[in-house]
């Protein structure tokens, strides 16, 4: 019939179509239905004469399938490339700034919500949903809602891939992964290794995705709850816990306790060690970053923070709302703590913060695995911004 119009009138026709991937995520147990419909979406409109324009939004690429991957006639934008369309995924941070302003709302506290997603052109693009909503309400909480439930979250993470537990609680602990996105076959159940979960994770929006350095990571505040929600049900226990006793150890560290936060750090990197495939500075760091899970509250976390004449491991920016002294972690493996407070000092890691008037507090923390009585050592030191000596 569109064949016939077309040769009638001589006019094309403009075909959209909403949610095209939904036959994938609704039917994922009946690859011969997903097949059938890709043929039919083939056979509609690839090199029809009467097509002027095929239009398609939705949360998948298009399913590889073979011969049946043949709908190669689309310019395809996703999470994971999105070409000359960064800019409208979400809204960038100057749009955000703008609406804080014009909604009186606070734009670090809407950054520690919603931003993190990361294109190669734009480093911060917004959710704008949640930024719609909070605005509105003139309040920060979670407004985002996914496609899956976060039950669906769960059976993703649970599933049984060598390494992929290992990069959840690393992601949790504030760091990044390594992910091949090539490997997809774009659905929901066709997994052959981690890296297809991950890719899947990032299209559904749990995940950011740096393409520069191909790394996955966990966006914002709002998303952390969600992979919160989906460990609290049975098989994340040990993580569950230290995320559970963070605030203690962050009370200890505020407080300069010193030697209980080393206990704290003792028996947080014990509990993840069954997870992590790792240990090293990046095992300590991830451990940290759990450790010290509930300081987001307060605070922003920052790995490989670029300050004065080197990269500080990990720091504490504390959010407008908190009266909370921001803080400086160096870690060292097999050395001392004296030399990890010394290298904030040496290089100047609190220059970064002259923007912030304030007490700052430098941690040093050290892991000596060869030690079987004491492997995490500490050592807490306070200071003013701009009154950080160096010693000789």
């Amino acid at each position: 019939m569109l064949r016939k119009i077309y040769v009638r009138t001589g006019r094309q026709f403009v075909v959209l179509l909403d949610e095209w991937d939904c036959v994938m995520r609704e039917r994922q147990e009946s690859e011969v239905l997903q097949k059938q419909y890709l043929d039919f979406l083939r056979n509609l409109l690839k090199d029809q004469p009467y097509i002027a324009l095929a239009y398609m939004t939705g949360i998948l690429p298009v399913k590889k399938y073979g011969q049946h991957s043949a709908l190669n006639m689309f310019w395809e934008y996703s999470m994971t490339d999105q070409k000359g369309l960064e800019e409208y995924t979400g809204f960038t941070e100057d749009e955000v700034k703008a609406l804080c302003r014009k909604y009186d709302m606070d734009f670090a506290e809407a950054s520690n919500w919603y931003d993190g997603y990361m294109f190669r052109k734009y480093q911060h693009i917004y959710n704008p949903k949640s930024i719609v909503e909070s605005m509105s309400c003139q309040k920060f909480s979670s407004y985002w809602t996914s496609t899956e439930t976060y039950d669906a979250l769960k059976a993703y993470i649970d599933m049984d891939f060598n390494g992929l537990r290992s990069d959840i609680v690393k992601m949790l602990g504030g760091d990044r992964v390594k992910v091949n996105t090539r490997s997809f076959q774009n659905d929901m159940r066709n997994f052959e290794v981690k890296d297809d979960v991950l890719t899947l994770l990032i299209h559904l929006g749990y995940l950011g995705y740096d393409a520069g350095t191909e790394e996955a990571f966990i966006p914002n505040k709002e998303i952390i709850m969600e992979f919160e929600n989906a460990m609290s049900v049975g098989g994340w226990g040990e993580v569950m816990h230290v995320l559970q006793t963070s605030e203690k150890l962050l009370e200890d560290t505020l407080n300069g306790h010193a030697d209980r936060v080393a206990e704290g750090l003792d028996r947080t990197h014990s509990e993840v060690a069954s997870i992590l495939t790792y240990n090293d500075e990046n095992s300590l760091g991830c451990a940290i970053g759990l450790a010290c899970y509930s300081a987001r509250r307060d605070y922003k976390l920052v790995r490989e923070f670029p300050a004065g004449k080197d990269f500080a491991d990990v720091v504490f920016l504390p959010l407008p709302h908190t009266d909370k002294p921001a803080i400086v972690i160096e870690l060292k493996y097999d050395k001392s703590v004296s030399a990890a407070i010394q290298q904030i000092k040496d290089r100047q890691y609190t220059q970064a913060l002259e923007g912030y008037a304030g007490e700052i507090l430098l941690v040093g923390v050290n892991y000596d695995k060869n030690d079987p009585n004491k492997p995490h050592s500490c050592e807490i030191e306070k200071c003013e911004i701009g009154n950080c000596e160096i010693e000789d």
